[in-house]
């Protein structure tokens, strides 16, 4: 779970207990996005600290892994503030998507949603949009080739350069 504080209003007494101990805090402030608890920050360069705080929980949304940490996903998203300084369609395709995400989603925004499904379903609706193939799209590079997050998954890397899987473990199937 994601909370994400704005640099005006911060969090009640009653949202800081509902977040629990295990939710990363997000603050929104100036040009950035700030993780404290997890020691992380992301710089927006091109696009708006909250579009990519939202990224960063849409992120999530569409590969969902709980034992990756909120740094992976904001490392993932970077990619779309990169492109978006270099292309200003690219921009209006993130800002306009996000902005539809929120109206979707109500008063509380998309990252207001507190219900994983409730995030889901909106995104099940803009599956097939521009918008939703070009983060998805990317994120399945810019998340799964961090090489930090590989070990997470069982991965160990690319074989070429260590003689191929064929002398490194091809022929272990342990469950055929």
């Amino acid at each position: 779970m994601v909370t994400i504080l704005d640099k005006t209003g911060g969090m009640s007494r009653r949202q800081l207990l509902k977040t629990g101990a295990a939710s990363a805090v997000l603050m929104v402030t100036g040009t950035a996005v700030i993780c404290p608890d997890q020691a992380w920050g992301l710089e927006a360069t091109a696009l708006k600290p909250d579009t990519l705080a939202t990224l960063i929980k849409m992120a999530r949304d569409i590969y969902p892994h709980d034992q990756v940490a909120e740094r992976f996903y904001a490392a993932a998203v970077k990619g779309q503030d990169t492109m978006a300084a270099k292309d200003e369609k690219h921009k209006a395709l993130i800002e306009d998507g996000i902005a539809d995400l929120d109206s979707r989603a109500g008063a509380g925004g998309y990252r207001g949603l507190g219900w994983e499904d409730d995030r889901v379903a909106i995104l099940r609706d803009i599956e097939t949009t521009p918008f939703f193939q070009a983060v998805r799209g990317d994120l399945v590079v810019s998340l799964y080739n961090q090489k930090e997050i590989w070990p997470i998954f069982g991965y160990e890397g690319e074989s070429y350069s260590k003689g191929g899987y064929i002398e490194r473990g091809f022929d272990d199937i342990t469950w055929l």
